[in-house]
């Protein structure tokens, strides 16, 4: 591997870097570990609870993203999106495999509080994100606070809308429907 190779990986898209996979560059799957492979680690590790299942985890979502790079379709979401559910589904269907029930600590109280929940959530992004960490904890805390606790709780914690609907005591359809608002709130406020 020459330097100026590796350089120019650590200035591309992740975008760009899932086409090198694609094509089968080991440098940018290289550079795709290097930024993302602590931030995998934690969400399947928040999902799991367990430390060694979380690396296991880890390493097969590398697998399947360089075996399925080319499935990478930048006009059906972000590549970020894309790479990191490649953690969260294996996560829940690692879950569901071993009969292990999801845990709802308390659905309807996040932590000690709203503002405490949205800021445990945010504390666990990197310091390299801490703008957009900072814009995301102020339109979260612009949600109701059921919705806010709905999204953390199936976006971060990785509850289905099932568990929700039965945590919240309200129909899965209302569930569903509360989530997707809150997300275009989100997105509009972000945007």
């Amino acid at each position: 591997m020459d330097q100026t190779r590796d350089t120019s990986h650590s200035t591309q898209t992740l975008a760009a870097l899932i086409a090198g996979c694609a094509r089968r560059d080991q440098a940018a799957l290289q550079a795709i570990y290097e930024r993302y492979a602590s931030l995998m680690l934690g969400i399947a590790r928040r999902l799991t609870g367990r430390a060694e299942q979380a690396r296991d985890i880890v390493q097969e979502a590398f697998i399947d993203l360089w075996r399925n790079a080319e499935a990478f379709d930048p006009a059906l979401g972000s590549a970020e999106a894309w790479l990191l559910s490649l953690v969260r589904y294996r996560a829940l269907n690692q879950n569901r495999a071993n009969g292990r029930a999801l845990r709802l600590a308390n659905a309807v109280e996040v932590e000690s509080g709203a503002a405490a929940g949205t800021t445990a959530a945010l504390d666990r992004l990197g310091d390299d994100r801490l703008a957009d960490a900072i814009a995301l904890r102020d339109c979260l805390d612009r949600l109701a606070e059921d919705r806010r606790a709905m999204v953390v709780q199936a976006y971060l914690d990785g509850h289905t809308h099932d568990d929700l609907a039965r945590a919240f005591a309200r129909p899965l359809g209302t569930v569903k429907t509360q989530i997707r608002a809150a997300l275009r709130a989100l997105q509009e406020c972000l945007g």
